[in-house]
């Protein structure tokens, strides 16, 4: 009897050739269920058993890594594989430590996709060839960067932002000053003013207005 797998994946022509896959070259899993969100998710697992989910990263409604977390301790024992175009290092060990027991990048082949669920069934953790939860050396870090930068979406942009630094920028975006978010937020405005300073160095800005204009034109508010 073929194992059971649910796919979290907003990209339909993918999970569709995906389940196509299954059907056609093999019987040992077989998808039965796919969905576009983590409500959506929730729901299938009160009404289909499954013994594996394949998931990408980047859902409408919730962040994929809070999704493995989630699961992972209301459910330790199903398996869960990512199967994402994200190969940045912070987002692949975050999936990793938050429970995932497998990450793939999309680009891989179909075959290595069935040896990862096959590893995973065995009790192994599995990370996809080109993957590492490691930084690169200074060199491969620099290359990496000048290949990917231009094609950053708003889900890797806000992965470089820490939780505060989020919140600081939505009331930024909001015409709020130093001292009004200092005191919305019990900090001094100092400490407002070094994070203002940290988010515009990540995101390669120069100042204030640009910043609160990079924010609005990327959603990241």
């Amino acid at each position: 009897m073929a194992s059971s797998i649910a796919v979290l994946d907003c990209q339909k022509m993918f999970v569709e050739g995906m389940e196509s896959h299954f059907k056609l070259t093999q019987s040992k899993y077989e998808v039965v269920t796919s969905m576009c969100s983590s409500e959506s998710l929730h729901k299938a697992i009160q009404e289909i058993s499954f013994e594996f989910l394949i998931l990408d990263l980047n859902i409408p409604d919730q962040d994929g890594l809070h999704i493995i977390e989630e699961l992972r301790s209301l459910f330790p024992q199903l398996f869960i594989i990512v199967l994402s175009s994200y190969t940045d290092v912070k987002l692949v060990k975050g999936a990793m430590v938050n429970g995932a027991d497998g990450y793939v990048r999309k680009s891989s082949t179909f075959s290595e996709l069935i040896f990862a669920l096959d590893e995973v069934a065995a009790g192994n953790t599995y990370i996809g060839d080109g993957l590492r939860t490691s930084p690169p050396s200074a060199t491969s870090r620099r290359l990496l960067k000048e290949k990917s930068s231009k094609y950053e979406d708003r889900f890797t942009i806000k992965q470089k932002l820490t939780k505060r630094e989020s919140e600081i920028l939505e009331l930024l975006t909001q015409g709020m000053s130093n001292k009004s978010i200092a005191g919305k937020l019990y900090i001094s405005d100092q400490t407002v003013g070094v994070h203002r300073k940290n988010m515009m160095k990540k995101l390669g800005l120069n100042n204030t207005a640009s910043l609160i204009k990079f924010a609005l034109e990327n959603h990241l508010v």
